[in-house]
């Protein structure tokens, strides 16, 4: 009995740890759980465009920014988003947030979506997001180039600069200048016209990612300076910009070797070309022969007046004689290289005994040198749009910020992704009916190719021809083309015919009809071959182009 209660008094001490460990998992999965449920599925901020921009979006008053913006649907939707409605222009609007948004506790997502209607060839599209007014005293109708801004995050295209663009600023501690960082490497601009979404993710261990239509295309990290220019740490030692270069200070690595002396041969003045003495002038060469003649079929205009004109002088032409000799004039000897030319003389270059290599500043510690474990930002409490483009058609739309990965993917896949899906596909049908397109247009003109239709081949090549210079030839269209073509050959081949009344010679009505245009084939042929002409030289053309 008393050994059974000395193993119970040994097992009780691990009982008790181990219900310990009990409680303190379920406490922990507990609190994970809790967490896990807390985490707001609401976007900080979000704008959909559903809604007209005016009254909640503050246009510019800047003067050089005269470019209006459109509350407009995007093509072939109806989705409404922020539109930039004319060519070669500034922009500039901003929208204030309730509240400023902290980009330095926990992730923060950055993402909106836009479309380039008509193409981009020169112009960005990118979202400033704003430091607090009263921080850097700016107004949002002065908003502008100069306006600060803690992020700048999008796409720009326009000659080299292809980009998406992810810039932050960031106040050097020791200094207080505000310094512009640049994402090294980008990804580039998609370059079609479809709706696209920008993603910038900025985590809470440094790390950001950067993603198109949810892909990611570019990840780095705040601190390296692999991943941008300038790095976020400055350097720990600078050149001294106090430092001077001596002047006894010699960086010529090679020098012309002073014992060097010209060879007493060294003629610097023969030339580089002499004449050919061996040279022989080829027989036939007519020395009294001038180049070129007065041309004889030329003759003065009738109404030149010498008084106002001068005196007429015929153009002149070639010497036709000169045409079948070896040549016409004063023969010369042709001229050869100089074999005893060598040109100015130099020393040769030894080694400098004085060269102390390229010169450089010494390097002293950097008074502006700092360090930290994570960036800190600026907080943002605006976002603006300030751009320059050469294009109009450029749509904004469904701007968000949220501080869930999850929440910013699945504003994505319920606003973006079907208009895209959508816009794939009418881009695939469009390829496919091209394709279509160019085989009905084909036929039809081959069927303008048909001997007996030659008297309607010019009509007939117009009539496709306006079919194919419409943007957008549905199938409605060529099937209509076909028709009409058809029913030409159907009224050519059936609607003229006359019922074959006998002559006195007994042939049909018909028969001398044909033995009539037998007898006007000489006047009817030149007409008709010229217009069958004239459609061959269209068809050309336009194969050509």
């Amino acid at each position: 009995m008393k050994q059974k209660e000395v193993e119970n008094n040994k097992l009780l001490p691990f009982m008790v740890d181990f219900l310990i460990f009990l409680l303190l998992t379920t406490a922990v999965c507990l609190t994970t759980i809790a967490s896990a449920d807390s985490v707001d599925s609401s976007p900080i901020f979000y704008d959909s465009f559903d809604q007209s921009f005016e009254g909640h979006w503050i246009v510019s008053e800047e003067n050089d920014y005269n470019g209006v913006w459109r509350h407009s649907k995007s093509e072939g939707h109806d989705d409404y988003g922020l539109l930039v409605s004319e060519k070669a222009r500034k922009y500039a609007i901003v929208k204030e947030l309730d509240e400023p948004v902290s980009l330095n506790d926990g992730t923060i997502i950055l993402q909106f979506e836009t479309r380039f209607q008509n193409g981009l060839e020169c112009g960005g599209a990118y979202l400033k997001y704003l430091r607090p007014q009263e921080v850097a005293e700016w107004n949002p109708k002065e908003f502008s180039y100069e306006t600060p801004y803690s992020i700048m995050f999008g796409p720009d295209k326009c000659g080299s600069t292809n980009k998406v663009h992810f810039i932050f600023k960031h106040k050097n501690p020791v200094s207080g200048e505000y310094i512009e960082h640049h994402l090294k490497s980008p990804p580039a601009v998609p370059s079609d016209k479809l709706s696209h979404v920008y993603t910038a993710i900025l985590r809470p261990d440094n790390e950001m990612s950067i993603l198109v239509d949810g892909e990611e295309k570019k990840k780095g990290n705040f601190l390296l300076a692999d991943d941008f220019e300038p790095s976020l740490i400055p350097s720990k030692s600078i050149p001294d910009p106090d430092d001077k270069k001596p002047l006894d200070w010699d960086e010529r690595a090679k020098i012309p070797d002073p014992d060097a002396k010209k060879p007493d041969d060294w003629d610097e003045n023969a030339p580089l070309e002499i004449e050919d003495d061996e040279a022989v002038k080829p027989e036939g060469w007519l020395d009294d022969e001038p180049k070129e003649i007065n041309d004889p079929d030329a003759a003065k205009p009738e109404d030149w007046d010498e008084e106002e004109d001068g005196e007429w002088e015929a153009p002149t032409i070639d010497n036709p004689l000169c045409e079948a000799a070896p040549g016409c004039g004063e023969w010369k000897k042709p001229m050869k290289r100089n074999p005893t030319y060598k040109g100015k003389w130099h020393p040769p270059l030894i080694d400098n005994p004085n060269f102390k290599g390229i010169w450089k500043p010494q390097e002293i510690p950097n008074p502006h040198y700092f360090e930290l474990d994570k960036p800190n930002f600026e907080p943002i409490a605006a976002i603006g749009i300030e751009i320059w483009t050469m294009q109009d058609g450029i749509l904004f739309d469904n701007i968000l910020i949220a501080s869930d990965e999850k929440v910013a993917e699945s504003y994505r896949m319920t606003t973006w992704k079907p208009k895209y899906e959508a816009e794939k596909e009418k881009q695939k049908s469009e390829e496919q009916l091209s394709g279509f397109q160019k085989v009905v247009f084909d036929l039809l003109y081959k069927i303008g190719d048909i001997p007996f239709l030659d008297a309607y081949k010019l009509q007939i090549v117009e009539f496709i021809d306006s079919g194919k210079k419409q943007p957008n030839v549905t199938i409605g269209t060529l099937i209509s083309s076909a028709v009409v073509t058809l029913v030409i050959c159907y009224k050519i081949l059936f609607g003229g015919k006359k019922p074959n009344v006998a002559t006195k010679e007994g042939r049909t009505d018909s028969a001398a009809t044909i033995n009539q245009g037998r007898t006007g084939e000489k006047s009817e042929e030149p007409e008709r071959g010229a217009t069958a002409a004239a459609a061959s030289r269209r068809r050309a053309n336009r194969r050509e182009t």
